[in-house]
């Protein structure tokens, strides 16, 4: 596929670039460079080859999903304890604005 010089100019204008008009061919013929090797990847046959969403055959590892019953015990307390300041389970930070 080739792009004319105005299609270029036109892309550039949906896109809200600022080209030179001086570099439009060379934009020109770079973008037809990209959609001829786009057309020819889309003329391989992959009927054969298995759709995959990862390179690798993995499981995604996922925690269990497990209800707590008391949830103002589940961890806040133990980071808490490690911070400068806390109060009331909310973390006391310097003030930055006034």
């Amino acid at each position: 596929m080739s792009l004319q010089s105005r299609d270029v100019e036109y892309i550039a204008h949906l896109a809200r670039l600022a080209i030179d008009a001086s570099e439009v061919p060379q934009y020109a013929q770079s973008l037809s460079s990209i959609l001829d090797l786009v057309d020819s990847l889309n003329s391989v046959n992959t009927e054969t080859i298995a759709p995959m969403s990862h390179p690798l055959a993995m499981a995604q590892r996922l925690r269990p999903d497990l209800v707590d019953a008391n949830p103002g015990e589940t961890g806040r307390d133990q980071f808490q304890a490690h911070a400068p300041q806390v109060s009331d389970g909310l973390y006391l930070v310097p003030r930055v604005v006034e």
